[in-house]
């Protein structure tokens, strides 16, 4: 895009160029922050390695948590979230629990 300035350096981990190339935190929206509860969830079944080790490691009262926390949202915003945000969510969370009855069986 002609108006986007490009920025010569990649941004660190995280963090996402705006629109004059300064590395930014990304915007918080619905869509991020269930992205960011599936990603615990994820790190928690040992799906996603730990970044600064290489390693993985289970915790499924963590794993638990995070899938209690995704339904709990499910059920208090139901009704009120556009399509495309109650497919991702409905999606996840099927997902997150095929996963986590995987993990738990090993």
């Amino acid at each position: 895009m002609a108006d986007e300035k490009k920025t010569d350096c990649a941004c660190e981990e995280g963090k996402v160029p705006n629109k004059e190339g300064k590395c930014v935190m990304p915007e918080v929206n619905f869509q991020a922050f269930i992205m960011s509860l599936n990603t615990s969830v994820l790190y928690h079944l040992g799906a996603i390695k730990d970044p600064q080790t290489g390693e993985t490691t289970v915790d499924l009262d963590l794993a638990r948590h995070g899938i209690d926390s995704l339904t709990l949202i499910q059920e208090k915003t139901k009704g009120n979230l556009e399509k495309d945000e109650e497919e991702m969510l409905k999606n996840i969370l099927y997902d997150l629990k095929i996963r986590f009855v995987q993990t738990a069986k090993k």
